[in-house]
C-alpha cells in the first residue's frame, strides 16, 4: 500500500540521458515514391526554395542554389536539445513507465514511401499508420521508493511505437517497428525484462494493433493474414477515364479532404492493406486465431473477452470522402469465430445535413459499456440528423446486453447532440450533450441499469465559458482493463480535475463532487509560484495524489502529495532544465482592452538579460491564432498561466528569444458573434482591433519598438497573418506557415464557419486575403509542407498566394518543404524553417529603417 507521506530520494537524471520532452505536433507524412530515390534527392539535390523571390527594390531574382540551410548555433541548440522521457503511470499506481526519446528523425527517414488512401497515410513496408516518433528505451520508476530500473532485453534498434499497461500492472505490452513489420513485445515488470511475444506481425494501420482482453491474461491482436494474395499492382496503362457523377439531392456539407482515393486500383490497394486476421495471444505467446480475414477499420473486444465488435468497410468507396464516411458493416463475433449478430449496415455517408451539429441518420458510435461484461450501446439520431429540425429529441442512447435475445433498451433521450459518456455502474454514468450553434453544453447523471430512471442535471454552461468549467471526472482502470468513474468508498461522490481557468490565469484543481447534494468540495488548488495539476488520485478519499508541478525555471516534475496530512510533497523525479542557456527568460501574463471594450490577454516573454529600462524597446515577434466566440464575456476570459515552465520549442515563437527578440505569444484574437450574429461577418474589423490593442500594450510597456514588430502564425494563424498584412500597415513583416488564403477553395465551411460559400458569399470573399493581394505592402514569408494532409490547407493555397504576390511586385518568398505535412517533422526541415524565419526577421524587422507603414 502506497503511503503518501513516506520520504524517498528524488530521481535525478544524467544530463546526457533524460531531459525535458519539448512539446510538438506529431505529423508524419511522406511521398509515394522510391525511398532511395527520394532520400537521395532530398539530401543532395532538392532545394526547398523552388520559386522566384522578389527583393525590396521589386526586382525578380531566382532562389539561391543549394539544399537545407542551418540557422545560427543558438537556434540549432534548441532543436537538438535532449528530450526528456514520457511518463506513463501504471493503473495500480505502483510503477511508472519511462520511455526515452531520441532526437528528431532525419529527412531520409521522413522521405520514405507512404500510401495516401482515403484520408489515411500508411507505411507500406510495415503495414502501419505512418509514424516517425519512437521510443528507444524503457525504464521503470518505483512510486514507493523513487528507484529506477532499466529494462533489459530490448533490441539495438528499439523503435517503440505504442505501450499499454496490463490492468494488474504486472506487464506492459508494446509494439516495436522492425524493418519488415510491427512486432508485439511484452515487458515483465517484476523482472524488468522485455521479449518479443510472437513472430507474427501486426496490422497497425487504423489502431495500435493490440489491446488487453479480459484483464491481464491475454492480448487481443490484429494480425496480417497468413496466406494473403500478392499486393495488387496498379495498371501501367489506364483502362479509361476516372469519372465522378452526382445524381442530385439535398444540400450537403462536405469539406475539402486530402489524400482521397482516385482510381479503382486505389480502392483495391486500400482493401489489401486493411486485410486483418483477428486473434488472441496468451502470455506464453500462443496464438489463437478467430473468424475470417476481414477488411477492418475497427475491432473492439468486449470487457469479458468473449465477443468482438467489428466494423468492416463496404463498397462502393468514395473519391471525395475519407474512410470514416464509407459504407460499414458492423457485426458482433464470438471469440471462437462465430458471427453472433449484425448490429448495423451503414450506407456511405455521402450527404449529411448542413451544420456542425449534423450527423447521419441510423445507428452510430457503437461500443461496449466499460462497466459490464458484454453490453453494447449506440446512438441514433432523430429527425434524420438535421440540426435545423425543430424537435425535442435529437439523439437517443440505446443499449443491449449479450446474448442479444431481448429488445434494446432506451437509456436516454437527448435534446442536443451526444458528446461523451463515462461509465461507472448500473447506478451511475455521466452523459454530456452539446449544441455547437449556441455553444451550449450540459452533463447528466443517469442510471443505465434502472429502467425509466430520470436523468439528473449536474452541470450546464456555455462550452466557451472556461471559468465555469466544473472539471473532468477522474477515471480508474477496472479489472477488465476499461476506464470507469472513480468514486468515493460509499459511491456517493466522484472526483473532478480541471485547469481552473480564472481571472488570475489557470490554477488546476481537484474537487470531490457529492452526487446527492450536487456540491463540490475543493481538495486541492495550485498555488503560486507553481503550476501544479493532479494526474492521479491514489485512494478513494482523494487525499493522496500524484501531481505534475512546474514553474518558470523548473520543468514539470512528478510528486506524491498527502492532502490530508499537510506534509511537504515528495519528489518522484528531478528532470534537468533542457536549455540552461535560456534560464532567465522573463514571462508575464498581460491584460489589456481593445477599442470595443472586449478584454484581451497575452503572454509576454523577454529574452535573458534584457532590461527594458536599460536597453530600451526591442524588435517583437507576435504569434497568434484567432478563435470564434458567441459572447464577449467568454472572449475576454484569461487563458494560460504565468507560472508554467518557459517551454522554448522550435515550433513556436519563443525560439526567437535566443536571438534577442521580445515575443508576444497567444495574444487573444477573439471573433465574436453574439445572439444570431455570425462571428465571421465582422472578422476583419475585430481582427484589426485586437492587433492594434496588442501593439499599443507592448509599446506602452516599453518593450516594443513600434516600427519593428512582426506578425506570424501557423495554419489558421497563418490565415490571420496574411489578412493583417493585407488590411493594415501595423507590422514590418509576416511569417505564414501552412495556411489557407482563398476561401473559395474551401466552399463548404472552414474552421468554425459552418455556412457554405453560397450562403455567406460576402463573408467568404472578404475573409480571403487572396482577393486583396494587391494591398499587401509589407514583406511576407510563406512556408508550407509539400504533403500537407490537413483539411483545407492544401499546398496550392500558398503556391497561388505566392504567385499573386510575386506578380503584383510584393516582397515575398515561398518555401515548400519536401515530404512534410501540416506540421514539420524532419530535423533538416525544422532547422531550415528556423533559418528562413531568422533570416526574414533579421532582414525586414530587426534591421528595418524608418517607420512602419511607410
Amino acid at each position: 500500500m502506497l503511503r503518501c507521506g513516506r520520504q524517498a530520494t528524488a530521481t535525478r537524471y544524467d544530463s546526457n540521458f533524460h531531459h525535458f520532452h519539448l512539446p510538438e505536433t506529431h505529423l508524419l507524412l511522406t511521398r509515394k515514391t522510391s525511398v532511395l530515390l527520394m532520400a537521395a534527392l532530398a539530401l543532395i539535390f532538392v532545394s526547398p526554395i523552388s520559386s522566384l523571390a522578389t527583393n525590396a527594390a521589386g526586382t525578380a531574382q531566382t532562389a539561391e542554389p543549394g539544399g537545407y540551410r542551418l540557422p545560427p548555433p543558438e537556434l540549432q541548440a534548441i532543436v537538438d536539445a535532449p528530450r526528456g522521457p514520457q511518463f506513463k503511470l501504471g493503473p495500480q499506481k505502483k510503477n511508472a513507465l519511462l520511455i526515452s526519446l531520441p532526437g528528431l528523425p532525419g529527412i531520409a527517414e521522413v522521405a520514405q514511401p507512404e500510401l495516401k488512401l482515403a484520408g489515411l497515410r500508411i507505411n507500406p513496408r510495415t503495414r502501419a499508420a505512418s509514424q516517425f516518433d519512437f521510443g528507444t528505451g524503457l525504464s521503470l520508476l518505483d512510486i514507493q521508493n523513487g528507484q529506477i530500473r532499466e529494462v533489459s532485453g530490448l533490441p539495438a534498434r528499439a523503435r517503440i511505437a505504442e505501450t499499454l499497461w496490463s490492468p494488474d500492472e504486472r506487464w506492459v505490452a508494446f509494439s516495436r517497428w522492425a524493418d519488415d513489420g510491427v512486432e508485439l513485445w511484452l515487458l515483465d515488470v517484476r523482472k524488468a525484462v522485455a521479449h518479443r511475444l510472437i513472430a507474427e506481425r501486426l496490422n497497425a494501420i487504423t489502431s495500435a494493433g493490440f489491446s488487453w482482453s479480459n484483464g491481464s491474461e491475454q492480448l487481443f491482436v490484429r494480425l496480417l493474414p497468413q496466406h494473403q494474395k500478392p499486393l495488387p499492382l496498379a495498371p501501367s496503362i489506364p483502362s479509361g477515364p476516372n469519372a465522378l457523377e452526382s445524381k442530385g439531392g439535398k444540400l450537403t456539407q462536405n469539406r475539402t479532404y486530402p489524400d482521397m482515393l482516385k482510381t479503382p486500383a486505389d480502392a483495391d490497394l486500400l482493401d489489401w492493406q486493411l486485410q486483418t486476421q483477428l486473434a488472441f495471444v496468451n502470455l506464453q505467446g500462443q496464438i489463437r486465431r478467430t473468424g475470417p480475414v476481414m477488411t477492418l477499420s475497427k475491432a473492439l473486444v468486449s470487457p469479458d473477452g468473449r465477443l468482438i465488435l467489428t466494423t468492416q468497410l463496404r463498397r462502393p468507396y468514395s473519391t471525395t470522402l475519407p474512410i470514416d464516411r464509407f459504407g460499414q458493416l458492423i457485426e458482433v463475433w464470438s471469440d471462437t469465430g462465430k458471427k453472433v449478430r449484425t448490429v448495423a449496415e451503414r450506407p456511405m455517408r455521402e450527404r449529411l445535413p448542413a451544420g456542425n451539429d449534423a450527423v447521419q441518420a441510423g445507428p452510430r458510435d457503437v461500443g461496449w459499456r466499460h462497466d459490464k461484461p458484454a453490453t453494447l450501446y449506440w446512438l441514433e439520431a432523430q429527425a434524420g440528423g438535421d440540426p435545423e429540425a425543430h424537435v425535442k429529441v435529437h439523439d437517443v442512447i440505446w443499449q443491449q446486453a449479450a446474448p442479444f435475445d431481448s429488445p434494446p433498451q432506451k437509456i436516454m433521450e437527448l435534446g442536443w447532440r451526444f458528446g461523451s459518456i463515462q461509465w461507472g455502474s448500473d447506478q451511475l454514468a455521466l452523459v454530456t450533450e452539446n449544441w455547437w450553434k449556441s455553444r451550449d453544453t450540459r452533463t447528466w447523471r443517469i442510471r443505465p441499469g434502472v429502467p425509466d430512471a430520470k436523468p439528473e442535471l449536474l452541470f450546464s454552461r456555455k462550452s466557451e465559458d472556461q471559468y465555469a468549467h466544473p472539471g473532468t471526472p477522474v477515471m480508474v482502470l477496472n479489472p477488465a482493463g476499461r476506464q470507469v468513474l472513480r468514486t468515493s468508498a460509499d459511491g456517493k461522490a466522484i472526483f473532478l480535475t480541471g485547469t481552473g481557468a480564472s481571472p488570475e490565469g489557470d490554477r488546476p484543481f481537484l474537487d470531490r463532487y457529492d452526487l446527492v447534494n450536487r456540491q463540490a468540495v475543493r481538495l486541492f488548488r495550485s498555488q503560486a509560484p507553481y503550476y501544479e495539476e493532479v494526474i492521479a488520485v491514489l485512494n478513494d478519499k482523494g487525499s493522496c495524489v500524484i501531481t505534475s508541478r512546474e514553474s518558470n525555471e523548473e520543468r514539470p516534475n512528478f510528486y506524491v502529495r498527502d492532502l490530508a496530512g499537510g506534509e511537504a510533497p515528495r519528489a518522484l523525479t528531478q528532470f534537468a532544465h533542457p536549455l540552461p542557456q535560456l534560464r532567465g527568460v522573463k514571462k508575464q501574463q498581460i491584460r489589456y482592452e481593445r477599442e470595443d471594450g472586449v478584454d484581451l490577454s497575452a503572454t509576454l516573454y523577454l529574452p535573458p538579460g534584457y532590461d527594458p529600462k536599460r536597453d530600451g524597446p526591442r524588435p517583437v515577434l507576435m504569434w497568434a491564432y484567432p478563435r470564434e466566440f458567441k459572447t464577449a464575456e467568454a472572449a475576454g476570459q484569461v487563458a494560460g498561466s504565468p507560472y508554467k515552465f518557459n517551454r522554448i520549442s522550435y515550433n513556436g515563437p519563443q525560439v526567437m528569444l535566443a536571438r534577442g527578440y521580445v515575443v508576444l505569444d497567444g495574444p487573444t484574437m477573439p471573433i465574436i458573434g453574439e445572439g444570431k450574429k455570425e462571428p465571421n461577418d465582422t472578422y476583419l474589423e475585430q481582427l484589426k482591433m485586437s492587433a492594434e490593442a496588442a501593439i499599443e500594450e507592448v509599446v506602452r510597456l516599453g518593450v516594443a519598438d513600434r516600427n519593428r514588430i512582426a506578425i506570424g502564425g501557423h495554419s489558421y494563424g497563418a490565415f490571420m497573418t496574411v489578412n493583417l498584412l493585407t488590411h493594415t500597415r501595423l507590422f514590418r513583416a509576416g511569417i505564414a506557415r501552412s495556411g489557407a488564403y482563398n476561401r473559395t477553395l474551401t466552399p463548404f465551411g472552414f474552421q468554425s464557419e459552418d455556412r457554405n460559400f453560397w450562403q455567406a458569399r460576402k463573408t467568404y470573399q472578404d475573409m480571403s486575403p487572396f482577393n486583396f493581394a494587391n494591398q499587401i505592402k509589407d514583406p511576407i514569408l510563406l512556408i508550407h509542407g509539400e504533403q500537407d494532409n490537413n483539411s483545407g490547407t492544401f499546398p496550392i493555397q500558398s503556391e497561388r498566394m505566392y504567385q499573386a504576390l510575386q506578380g503584383l511586385g510584393a516582397v515575398t518568398r515561398l518555401v515548400m518543404l519536401p515530404n512534410e505535412s501540416h506540421s514539420y517533422r524532419a530535423r533538416e526541415s525544422i532547422l531550415h524553417m528556423l533559418w528562413e524565419q531568422d533570416r526574414w526577421l533579421d532582414l525586414y524587422v530587426k534591421n528595418a529603417k524608418g517607420e512602419a507603414g511607410n
